[in-house]
């Protein structure tokens, strides 16, 4: 009997193998329910930004121009495709995508695509610069205001509703701005305020730290202590003794 040529037994090993893959149906739905779900640009759209950022629907909705309700149904289906996670702060819900081989290689395809069909221009680019030009000098006008009124405290969703610009931006680019985030940078200077009138004025300590934006005293003062090694009436008797 003639020996077979050893490629026909590689070919029949191939063969076997693909075939125990072909039974795996499961699989391949759930693959083909994936391109579904991706025939729409807009769900497209939205999953290869949130590749790139975290967002709630607010920030979704200024960075796409697409109403809240249409955001958040593809948001719900990209989640229930696992293609999206999600992090409560709050009261909002922030969205990214899933650190998973199948979100990865989706985002690639998608860029490479992108690559192909929307070359990145000299025009583009300025306009993007020009964005970040305009968000640098949104944020500079929060530190100001902030800075001017101490007492009163913002939490960042009301900042975001009141300067139109997404809370993540708000405290990304504050940090790149300023080298800190927001809430420790305001906290730094609230207490360098507070340490200021505790040896200026005559003011106790309850309504000083008021005037600085605690509600609590023992609160002021347990951060006080924590930045000056002291608390706030031994701090106003040895810098005016001294």
């Amino acid at each position: 009997m003639e020996n077979a040529h050893p490629c026909s037994h590689e070919k029949e090993k191939t063969e076997d193998l693909l075939k125990q893959q072909l039974t795996r149906g499961g699989d391949f739905t759930a693959v083909a329910d994936i391109f579904r779900l991706l025939d729409d640009a807009s769900r497209v759209r939205i999953f290869w930004l949130l590749c790139h950022c975290e967002e709630c629907v607010i920030g979704l909705a200024e960075l796409t121009g697409m109403s809240s309700p249409a955001l958040s149904h593809h948001l719900r289906l990209l989640k229930e495709a696992g293609l999206l996670v999600t992090r409560r702060e709050g009261k909002e819900v922030y969205y990214r995508a899933a650190e998973t081989p199948a979100c990865r290689l989706l985002h690639e395809a998608i860029e490479n695509v992108l690559e192909i069909s929307c070359p990145d221009t000299e025009a583009e680019e300025k306009t993007r610069l020009n964005a970040t030009m305009e968000q640098i000098a949104v944020v500079r006008r929060i530190h100001d205001d902030m800075l001017r009124d101490p007492g009163t405290r913002i939490t960042i969703e009301e900042l975001s509703k009141k300067y139109l610009m997404n809370a993540t931006t708000i405290k990304e680019v504050f940090k790149e701005v300023y080298g800190d985030s927001l809430a420790a940078h305001m906290k730094e200077h609230r207490l360098e305020k507070a340490a200021e009138m505790l040896v200026r004025s005559d003011e106790s300590v309850t309504d000083i730290a008021a005037a600085v934006g605690y509600d609590s005293s023992s609160r002021f003062s347990a951060a006080f202590r924590e930045r000056y090694h002291l608390l706030p009436t031994e701090y106003r008797k040895r810098f005016r003794s001294g």
